[in-house]
């Protein structure tokens, strides 16, 4: 990455907007990950919750802890390299009061040095988001598809199909826009709906399974490499990391068994 690229910033995502820029955002669970990402164009990094299922082996992500998610952003900040890191308010984390999730959200920025946090936006905990925003720490919104609703939902089902949804998903939207939030998540939501919400609203909208007119789009970065096996449908893999390593990992056992490694190059 660039230095230009480094010093941007989450404020400056709206002008981005404006631009017509798209915004590019990834997903970072560890050091390594996150260096990595900071030697690409990407604009901000996401510790999700996602972190449960993809690299804990959890079913949904409501078992994360605030300490669990705390621990992997440290990790992420220090390879970030500068681009600005989002830490995931877990389940639970902001939803009892507005003071609880104040404190919790300031923990991401003084322990773990994040540059902001991430909270799904219901209209329950907008009183929450604005008391966190109010302290100015940065908050991106998550509308549509929140995982952390899993058990309501019924599983993890494209939402705003109905106009029922699309009205819930709106009026959320644009409380999250009033509470102050510097962009809003919309996940697995209809691309036509996608894109009326994001010339509606003045904030930028980051889509994940939400079609090409958001003003940026996240995904999980261990989908993109190809790392995790089957892919959601909205996941385009950029690679076959998974099948590379496989092959590597296979080649060494191999190589073990008979007897031809360590050989003398790569031994003292």
């Amino acid at each position: 990455m660039t230095d230009q690229q480094k010093r941007t910033t989450l404020a400056g995502l709206r002008a981005k907007k404006t631009a017509g820029e798209k915004i590019v955002a990834l997903t970072a669970y560890d050091c390594l990950t996150a260096s990595l990402l900071a030697e690409c164009p990407v604009d901000f990094i996401l510790v999700g919750d996602s972190v449960a299922n993809v690299v804990l082996g959890y079913s949904s992500t409501l078992p994360m802890t605030m300490d669990e998610m705390v621990y992997h952003t440290k990790m992420v900040v220090r390879g970030a390299g500068g681009v600005p890191v989002i830490g995931d308010m877990p389940f639970l984390s902001y939803e009892l009061s507005p003071e609880e999730a104040l404190r919790n959200a300031g923990r991401f920025i003084k322990e773990a040095g994040a540059a902001g946090v991430k909270v799904e936006g219901s209209i329950d905990v907008i009183p929450a988001i604005r008391k966190i925003t109010s302290a100015h720490i940065p908050v991106l919104g998550h509308v549509g598809l929140k995982p952390q609703s899993v058990l309501e939902l019924g599983g993890y089902k494209v939402q705003g199909r109905t106009e029922s949804q699309a009205r819930r998903i709106r009026a959320e939207a644009r409380a999250l826009e009033e509470a102050g939030v510097f962009a809003v998540v919309l996940e697995c939501v209809p691309r036509a709906f996608a894109g009326r919400l994001s010339k509606a609203l003045r904030v930028p909208t980051i889509g994940i399974g939400a079609g090409p007119a958001c003003d940026g789009q996240i995904l999980v970065t261990h989908d993109l490499l190809g790392w995790t096996e089957k892919p959601k449908k909205f996941v385009k893999p950029y690679a076959s990391v998974r099948a590379v390593a496989r092959e590597a990992i296979t080649a060494f056992a191999r190589d073990v068994k008979a007897g031809e490694f360590p050989d003398a190059e790569h031994s003292f």
